[in-house]
């Protein structure tokens, strides 16, 4: 039986991991289908371009971020669990003017030094990207996922689709694209502005004064926390956008097309995973800022029951029908084939670890998150300076099969030895056995009797769905999937 408040916090944390992982579907969708437009529209070099220069872009976003994505979450979280409530502003101020100075000068020194006119149009735009990105990630350090799933995931996405789309139609150019790409972080920008706005002042106490002391306190502490935060968080993307531009660099633009389409499905894993680990993540710093470790490794091991019910059928679908997915985007992606099943093959070692990064974070362990984040990054640097140039985007997929062991292994053994947490509770074994049994096992079997072309395939997961449906409702409980459906109306969302 669980405790109230561990019950509680895990009813929350399932009401707004549900909506965000509903949200994270729509953007995951919208990237693929994106990735579709711009493969199908462009050539394959005219492609790799596109998805290198976005790469570039997001890599800067995150350098701008100064690893706030964690500080603006954990500081307002335990503030309000410690009693410190009256140093929010402050603490919103600390984290959001540098932010927004450093993608200023970035964006000019981008847009002064960009090689071609896709690149500076993005960089016209990159402190929208950071300022929509860092204002969302506040209004998650009061609980609330709303904002993020409709203004982000919502929004911006649909906006992103049609705009690309319209792109296609009518200047199907680089910088074109570019721009469409881009642009609706415009809306998003001020419409996460306005929520932040709302929230805190809704939540600010009646007549909140701070002393100046206690304000240059915040801002030590706050950035002796968020610091390492700010070189992990560059690494970390770093990890996801750095191979595009090994693979153009040392493979050549169709080499990079073929890697960002044949990877493009790990974004929609992570999207899932973000999804569940956002709406955990200020509950988490809350239980641990307190010394509470049983609520925390309740939410953990939860959590990731869920992410693995909902990632591992994707991973072992995406592995069966890796050629057929490719060819969506043309005959001339099928080669990477393998690229497709050795990336599917890491992200179910990666979710089977649970959001084991965030939570070391969220043990106040930043120095040595960072210190895993440089190990991976020069993991997949290493190997695929060694493997791109023989082996193409596969080598590049080696490299980055390898980053994502070291980065979810690490810290799974650092979390054990320094909290006592681990994701290996009842849910996620369940989740785990049920997912291999269903689109796995099954598949494989309906394939070897009818065939691998697309009937065996259909046949496959139609038999696997409903069996996977079936077993998911049968353990229920186990997978505590009735937090999706219980109410507490005292709890915000």
């Amino acid at each position: 039986m669980l405790a109230p408040d561990s019950a509680k916090g895990t009813r929350g944390a399932a009401r707004g991991g549900l909506a965000n992982m509903a949200g994270s579907a729509l953007a995951g969708g919208v990237g693929v289908v994106v990735t579709w437009i711009v493969a199908r529209r462009l050539g394959q070099a005219e492609a790799g371009a596109f998805f290198s220069a976005t790469a570039a872009f997001v890599l800067a976003g995150g350098l701008a971020k100064l690893g706030t994505g964690t500080g603006l979450v954990y500081w307002p979280a335990r503030l309000r669990t410690t009693g410190g409530s009256h140093l929010l502003g402050a603490c919103l101020r600390t984290g959001l003017v540098p932010v927004v100075g450093l993608s200023l000068v970035l964006a000019a020194v981008l847009g002064f030094a960009a090689p071609n006119d896709t690149l500076r149009t993005l960089a016209f735009l990159l402190p929208l990207q950071v300022l929509t990105d860092t204002l969302l990630t506040a209004t998650r350090g009061y609980r609330s996922m709303r904002p993020t799933v409709l203004v982000d995931r919502v929004l911006r996405n649909v906006l992103q689709l049609l705009a690309v789309g319209a792109a296609a139609l009518w200047f199907a150019s680089l910088p074109g694209f570019a721009l469409a790409w881009a642009l609706p972080y415009l809306p998003a920008a001020v419409l996460a502005g306005l929520a932040l706005r709302r929230i805190y002042l809704a939540g600010r106490p009646p007549g909140a004064t701070s002393r100046r002391a206690e304000r240059r306190a915040l801002r030590r502490d706050f950035w002796l926390f968020t610091g390492p935060r700010a070189v992990a968080a560059v690494a970390q993307l770093a990890l996801q956008r750095v191979d595009v531009l090994l693979v153009a660099a040392l493979g050549g633009l169709g080499a990079a097309a073929v890697y960002a389409v044949a990877g493009r499905f790990v974004i929609l894993i992570q999207f899932a995973n973000q999804g569940i680990s956002q709406s955990v993540q200020p509950r988490l710093a809350e239980a641990l800022s307190t010394g509470d470790r049983v609520t925390a490794n309740r939410l953990y091991q939860v959590a990731t029951g869920w992410l693995v019910l909902v990632t591992w059928p994707i991973c072992l679908l995406v592995i069966l029908f890796a050629p057929a997915y490719l060819r969506l985007f043309g005959d001339a992606y099928t080669a990477g084939t393998p690229v497709v099943r050795l990336l599917a093959v890491a992200m179910l070692v990666a979710t089977g670890c649970g959001m084991v990064d965030m939570v070391l974070a969220m043990a106040g362990r930043t120095s040595v998150n960072l210190g895993n984040v440089l190990v991976a990054l020069a993991v997949t640097i290493g190997l695929d300076v060694l493997l791109i140039p023989r082996w193409g985007a596969l080598g590049a997929a080696a490299g980055l099969a390898g980053a994502m062991l070291a980065n979810n292994l690490l810290p799974l053994v650092q979390v054990y030895r320094g909290a006592r947490l681990h994701p290996f509770g009842p849910g996620t074994r369940a989740a785990a056995l049920l997912a291999i049994g269903c689109f796995g096992l099954l598949p494989r079997a309906v394939t070897a009797l009818a065939g691998d072309g697309p009937a065996g395939l259909a046949l496959a997961v139609a038999v696997a769905t409903p069996a996977f449906a079936a077993g998911a409702w049968l353990l229920r409980d186990r997978l505590e999937l009735g937090a999706f459906t219980r109410r507490n109306p005292q709890e915000a969302s």
